[in-house]
C-alpha cells in the first residue's frame, strides 16, 4: 500500500491496483495498465497517481498566478 498526500492504493489480490483520494476511489486499473503503473508508482507517489487518475493540472493554475493577490509587488 501507498500513500501520498491525499492519495493512497491497494493491490488487490487479482493483480488489480484501487487509487483512492481522500478516502473516495479515484480509479481502478487492471492487467497490463495496473503492472505499469506499479513499475511507475514508486518514484513520484503523488504526482504519478494524480495523472493515473485524471487530477492533474486542471488548466486554471495559469489563471491562478496572475491573479493580483499572487503578483510581485
Amino acid at each position: 500500500m501507498g500513500e501520498a498526500s491525499g492519495f493512497s492504493y491497494r493491490v488487490r489480490g487479482d493483480g488489480s491496483v484501487v487509487i483512492t483520494h481522500q478516502g473516495r476511489a479515484a480509479g481502478v486499473l487492471r492487467g497490463g495498465r495496473a503492472a505499469e503503473f506499479l513499475a511507475e508508482v514508486e518514484d513520484d507517489p503523488q504526482g504519478t497517481m494524480a495523472r493515473w487518475t485524471g487530477n492533474y493540472k486542471h488548466g486554471n493554475e495559469r489563471v491562478a498566478r496572475q491573479h493580483p493577490r499572487n503578483r510581485g509587488r
